[in-house]
């Protein structure tokens, strides 16, 4: 497959894996303290490497609109990176974008022509060209711009998936509109209810032979086929369709055979397509105004997506209760129609209108404010989300561990650095369950730190001694562990020999030593 090259390049490639694991920090709770709602202000790319021990695999559906690289300065962003700092700052986000993913989940990315064609190749090396589902044309504005020498009218949507085949299964059809309904009736007053018909015939290039012949109407009339056409159905189907009343001849009788597609069988819905006009899904100035009646003193972004076009993708990328991400949050659109749709957020956002646009538009929407697509999911208040902020690195630059960090911090981290999928976000440094961290395939993990077995002396309980083995042997055995099972301990010491290790099938692994974040390069080039 090409690949796409840029100045720099290289460095793109490393800069996921050396970006630190930080904390994320709990500022305030707004609203109902059990939502799994996060809007977390800090630099996206160190925001979405704290989130992957947590929620690898995880998010359903991706949305982002980062800055265009239209060489204009906009009030809230640095819109004017060089072409090549535009790619490298887009590749590593893009990288930890797709582990965040789950396996039928999508990213969908706001962009125009500036670098939609080079978004595009890169995209296609970050989660494979097979994994590219379409890219659709979005009416962002209705008004001619006759300054410029064309007027752009439209932006696009590249959609990826994490697996093309599972998206493919997972994504929903459209509910039908109300334009598509008008157009089934029933002139025959059929006891199924109304349908609309579609041609009984259809090119002939994949046709079987029996698929051509001449049709006879219960009328007796006789119908042949145009040229280069065949009959949808064999003769012996066709007659069968005549019989259930499935083939209308129009109200003479006489008319060219139709077959009858009724409302009660339309339970799918309807395919998306790929051109969404101004009228189905607001533009940006409508955006615009909503964000005017919300904030009616503050300053406006330049270029809002308008709350109907998330609630689309949304429509068809999730269901309720799933996770949905934003690493661009801007306004905080995506974060508000998550929000009145019923899915859980996370929403990221660097700048200082984290706090004095996005908070605050949040706030509104759990108060029931009625803009956007309120009307529409009867949307009439509730709910809630944590206000974060990126805390401190986990390792300290020496490489210890930070004497802060807690328990199901430095587990989950462990965790998913070993088996590349979330740690148990229910364990947490107030209540550590165990040192057993869990299984996976067929290793158990444990974790001796902060005196998870109780003792809280200088390295009381995180020295792997044999009175601690036997500890985790009750620990495993509680758990259901089969007896056997390889383990993994890490621990900040080991007084066992090597050969005693051996025999209890336990690999040590030291802290902090051995637990260094891998520095991978990813698996596209």
């Amino acid at each position: 497959m090409p690949i796409l090259d840029w100045l720099n390049k290289r460095q793109a490639l490393q800069a996921a894996a050396a970006v630190p694991y930080r904390l994320i920090d709990v500022d305030a709770v707004h609203g109902d303290p059990a939502a799994d709602n996060w809007l977390i202000q800090g630099d996206n790319l160190d925001a979405l490497k704290a989130l992957l021990p947590f929620h690898a695999g995880r998010v359903k559906c991706i949305y982002i609109d980062p800055p265009y690289n239209t060489r204009s300065a906009f009030e809230h962003y640095d819109d004017n990176l060089e072409h090549s700092q535009w790619l490298s700052m887009m590749a590593p986000r893009l990288e930890l974008l797709r582990e965040l993913l789950a396996e039928d989940g999508s990213i969908w990315v706001s962009i125009d022509d500036n670098e939609g064609h080079y978004l595009k190749v890169l995209m296609d090396e970050v989660f494979g060209r097979g994994n590219f589902v379409t890219t659709i044309a979005w009416q962002q504005r209705t008004t001619r711009e006759n300054r410029k020498v064309f007027s752009a009218n439209h932006e696009y949507l590249h959609v990826f998936a994490k697996d093309y085949a599972k998206f493919a299964a997972a994504r929903n059809d459209l509910p039908l509109t109300e334009e598509v309904r008008a157009r089934y009736k029933n002139p025959d007053e059929d006891p199924r209810g109304a349908w609309q018909s579609v041609s009984a015939n259809a090119q002939a290039g994949h046709a079987t032979p029996s698929q051509f012949y001449d049709l006879v109407a219960p009328n007796g009339k006789l119908h042949r086929l145009p040229q280069g056409r065949c009959w949808l159905y064999t003769r012996e189907r066709m007659e069968e369709e005549i019989a259930k009343g499935n083939i209308w001849f129009g109200n003479s009788g006489n008319g060219v055979p139709r077959v009858k597609k009724f409302l009660v069988d339309v339970s799918a819905g309807l395919t998306p397509d790929t051109l969404w006009p101004a009228t189905d899904v607001g533009t940006n100035d409508l955006a615009k105004k909503h964000l005017k009646a919300l904030f009616a003193d503050g300053e406006l972004f330049d270029t809002p997506k308008p709350e109907s076009l998330i609630k689309r993708i949304f429509d068809i990328a999730t269901n309720p209760g799933d996770l949905v991400l934003d690493s661009f949050l801007g306004s905080g659109t995506t974060a508000a129609v998550a929000h009145k749709m019923g899915r859980r957020y996370i929403g990221i956002e660097m700048g200082e209108h984290a706090h004095t646009h996005c908070l605050p538009r949040l706030q509104k929407v759990i108060a029931g404010e009625q803009g956007g697509i309120s009307n529409a999911v009867d949307w009439q208040g509730g709910g809630g989300l944590r206000f974060a902020r990126l805390g401190a690195p986990v390792f300290l630059p020496d490489g210890q561990v930070d004497p802060a960090i807690g328990f199901a911090t430095l587990a989950a981290w462990i965790w998913y650095q070993e088996t590349r999928t979330p740690w148990r976000p229910e364990i947490t440094d107030a209540q550590p369950a165990s040192p057993l961290l869990g299984v996976h395939e067929g290793r158990a993990y444990f974790l001796l730190f902060n005196g998870v077995l109780g003792d809280r002396r200088p390295q009381g309980g995180n020295v792997l001694t044999s009175a601690v083995a036997a500890l985790l042997d009750e620990a495993a055995a509680g758990a259901g562990v089969a007896a056997g099972t390889p383990r993994v301990v890490f621990g900040e010491a080991c007084r066992l020999s090597e050969m005693r290790r051996r025999a209890l099938g336990i690999d040590f692994r030291q802290i902090p030593y051995d637990i260094r974040a891998r520095q991978e390069a990813p698996a596209w080039r």
